[in-house]
């Protein structure tokens, strides 16, 4: 958590100077940053088709292991 943190304020702290100086952001809409969400989402969709078509389960805690990891960039969760 603390990452995205200090992203998020280096963002703002960087967009402070952008308006001070007066120059246009070169941030890409917010459009681009959905489309890009619904890419790592989408990437997901192959191994959740792929593990029914082999007839396994599709539960929760599969999901968080296998899918949350890559949409999201954070570690997987300890495997117990």
């Amino acid at each position: 958590m603390k990452p995205y943190l200090i992203s998020l304020l280096m963002g703002i702290l960087a967009g402070l100077i952008y308006a001070a100086l007066r120059v246009q952001s070169p941030a890409p809409p917010i459009i681009a940053l959905l489309g890009l969400l619904g890419m790592l989402i989408g990437e997901q969709l192959v191994p959740i088709v792929r593990r029914k078509l082999a007839g396994e389960p599709l539960t929760a805690s599969w999901f968080h292991r296998e899918c949350i990891p890559k949409i999201t960039g954070t570690p997987p969760p300890e495997q117990k």
